[in-house]
């Protein structure tokens, strides 16, 4: 059983994305804690919450992914800015406690000239901070394209984050588009590419994946996701992630450029590969 959702609105609460998820074929799901392009967070619901726990169970589905806030950047150059965005992280941990045993996905951040080591070191010092109640959730760094400043293109730059926070709570989703256009080849090596992930970070820190075909072609460092089976990655490198051991019970989440009928053919697709 492959766990495979997409992302979904969390507008109407976490019982109707629980139902959102059924009415399309998925057994797992993600969403937004916050507003993705800015700050602002719903009242929290803790009735919601607990039902939605229970319809999980009920309904045998895998881990959540939540994500976090595309512009909390932990790394920014600006210090009010970076100290706004590690508040949110810490905030955002505290209101997943609301649905333990999930996780927590979100961007490491881009260090704007600050170089690389500066920027890991001002993501662990973040993480640190946001992780030390130990919340009932794994964080998740998410593997970047590597445009720009980005932290994260590099396996190397997740496995110094990970060092450097020395916590059991955190862990690594790979974006199939970003380390495609980061320069690891999935398509022809996808047993090469999680060697390497395995030697570098260590598999038992991959904790999910990111579903997603690739508009450009490897290397590009651009970031832009596609359709599964209409970008540079094709089908065949899906089935072979679908049918790899090692990724055995990840929950896998689309974030291609579509609608709840787009993401229903999708996990038709997708669960067509398993076997």
């Amino acid at each position: 059983m492959r766990y495979i959702g997409c992302h979904l609105s969390a507008a109407g609460g976490n019982v109707s994305m629980v139902k959102t998820a059924q009415s399309i074929g998925a057994n797992t799901f993600a969403f937004f804690t916050r507003n993705p392009r800015g700050s602002k967070a719903k009242a929290e619901d803790p009735a919601d919450c607990a039902a939605a726990m229970e319809a999980l169970r009920e309904n045998g589905f895998g881990a959540l992914v939540a994500h976090g806030s595309y512009t909390m950047n932990l790394c920014t150059a600006d210090p009010e800015a970076r100290a706004f965005a590690a508040e949110i992280l810490r905030d955002d941990l505290r209101r997943m406690a609301a649905l333990p045993g999930n996780f927590y996905n979100f961007h490491p951040g881009s260090h704007v000239g600050q170089g690389t080591d500066t920027g890991i070191a001002q993501i662990a010092d973040a993480l640190k901070r946001a992780l030390a109640p130990e919340y009932p959730v794994t964080v998740l760094l998410e593997t970047m394209a590597g445009k720009g400043s980005e932290v994260g293109g590099r396996f190397e730059e997740l496995r110094d984050i990970l060092d450097a926070v020395g916590s059991d709570h955190l862990g690594v989703c790979l974006d199939t588009c970003h380390v495609w256009d980061g320069g690891y080849d999935i398509v022809h090596d996808l047993e090469g590419v999680l060697s390497e992930f395995d030697r570098v970070i260590g598999l038992e820190r991959l904790r999910a994946l990111h579903l997603n075909d690739s508009r450009n072609p490897m290397g590009s460092r651009k970031d832009r996701h596609a359709c599964i089976g209409s970008g540079y990655l094709g089908e065949d490198t899906f089935r072979n992630i679908l049918r790899h051991p090692a990724l055995a019970g990840l929950p896998m989440i689309l974030e291609t450029p579509n609608e709840l009928p787009g993401y229903r053919r999708e996990i038709e697709l997708l669960r067509g590969m398993e076997v």
